[in-house]
């Protein structure tokens, strides 16, 4: 169901993400233009308008005019034109010199990014604030996905509050399961820009390992293409950024990587308008308190403070839903007046019967075998209930995981019985050496 909510927002990012047609609209300094045309060049040798245009992302009349002014300081030459009669660009000596200082002062190679004042304006026009929450959206997004309704209750409303959840309960409960599939709930794209520019400084954004595009971005070769999606903007799904014991300090802040001389984004920042996991809080080498007194104030006022090594301080949208899940007890990890400060705390138990049943057939179903109610039953009755096991959702997909291995390499008929529940059981839980 496309809400009227979504409509306007889309309308909104098209609007301004429209195609530049001058310098003046691509947002940007003429001497960072410059300096990218000049260090493109540098890494290709030679090109022709079409491809410059390809790699800045920019309309063909504007890469022409940069071409020009460059040719009339005598930074570029013309040199013979392809088959095809297209003019072929490269550096002179000076061009050459120039492009290797504009290496050295910012390492970054790629589209011309768009003005953190343009970026602000796309990322809370998409904001997923946007977008009312019900049960029936949820309902709709895990469909495919049991899920008690004592959760669905819970997490709806931690979606439409748009602050921090945490999420917590003992390993296998299904707390990272259900977090990594919650930009579902949404299910729209949005607009990611390649990068933005901090006056001279270029902050990549994108980053293909985390951000799903949408479909395959054609290359656009027509020059005089002025109109339509700025391709500086990549369309992709919302993003779904999970960080767990790998997170340090320095993931939280702008980076500059002396080697490449290029800055890397914050995660906080690569995760706007998408879902930001915490997997495993507690287990990180920074701490909960570290985190949060990181974060207290871009979690309060969607906005985040970073600076660059230069001293230059900014300010950036923080619009994702910040999420954190553990399986340590909360009371152990923050103070009192950190967990206020986050809106829902949700916890996840062991389930009930009827739901573990539905999650075991969901299984089977999966992996194509067959499994009868008594053999269920026997399950819970001689398994479970002896071993003192409680039931979790992660049990069914491991089970019979390890029955189906044991079918397909004794070329067994796909229904699970008792015995091989047996042998699963055996090999799934680690018994006492004792």
């Amino acid at each position: 169901m496309i809400t009227e909510a979504r409509v306007k927002s889309d309308s909104q990012t098209k609007t301004m993400t429209s195609k530049p047609t001058s310098i003046a609209e691509v947002g940007v300094s003429e001497q960072l233009l410059q300096n990218l045309v000049l260090k493109h060049l540098l890494d290709a040798d030679v090109l022709t308008l079409i491809a410059l245009s390809n790699r800045l992302c920019l309309a063909g009349n504007i890469v022409q005019t940069l071409l020009d002014e460059a040719k009339r300081a005598n930074l570029v030459e013309n040199k013979q034109t392809t088959s095809d009669g297209q003019m072929r660009y490269a550096l002179s000596e000076a061009g050459r010199n120039l492009a290797k200082l504009a290496f050295e002062k910012s390492g970054y190679l790629g589209p011309v990014p768009v003005p953190l004042e343009q970026y602000w304006s796309v990322c809370r026009a998409q904001s997923s604030r946007q977008h009312k929450v019900t049960r029936e959206v949820i309902k709709r997004a895990f469909e495919k996905i049991t899920l008690p309704n004592q959760l669905l209750t819970l997490i709806g409303p931690a979606l439409n509050s748009k602050r921090p959840v945490l999420i917590y309960g003992p390993p296998g409960t299904g707390k990272s399961y259900l977090c990594r599939h919650l930009n579902l709930v949404f299910g729209d794209d949005v607009l990611i820009p390649h990068a933005v520019s901090i006056d001279q400084a270029i902050i990549q954004i994108f980053d293909p390992q985390l951000h799903e595009l949408h479909e395959q971005e054609a290359q656009d070769n027509s020059i005089m293409l002025t109109q339509g999606h700025d391709p500086r903007w990549h369309r992709c799904r919302r993003p779904l950024l999970v960080v767990g014991g790998e997170l340090t300090q320095e993931m939280l802040n702008v980076h500059y990587d002396r080697d490449s001389k290029t800055y890397h984004a914050p995660i906080g920042l690569k995760a706007n308008n998408g879902v930001l996991l915490i997997d495993d809080l507690g287990r990180q080498q920074i701490t909960p308190k570290e985190i949060f007194n990181r974060w207290i104030v871009p979690m309060e006022e969607s906005r985040d403070f970073l600076s660059l090594p230069s001293g230059e301080h900014f300010d950036v949208p923080f619009e994702q839903i910040l999420l954190f899940s553990t399986n340590l007890d909360p009371a152990q990890l923050v103070d009192e007046a950190f967990l206020r400060r986050l809106g829902y705390k949700i916890p996840f138990t062991a389930l009930e019967r009827s739901h573990f049943k539905a999650i075991w057939q969901q299984n089977c179903d999966e992996l194509a075998l067959r499994c009868d109610d008594e053999t269920f039953d026997w399950l819970l009755t001689e398994l479970y209930q002896p071993n003192d096991k409680v039931l979790l959702p992660c049990h069914p997909r491991d089970l019979l995981s390890i029955v189906a291995d044991q079918i397909n390499f004794n070329e067994l008929p796909n229904q699970v019985t008792k015995q091989l529940l047996h042998q699963a059981w055996s090999i799934y839980f680690v018994q006492s050496m004792n």
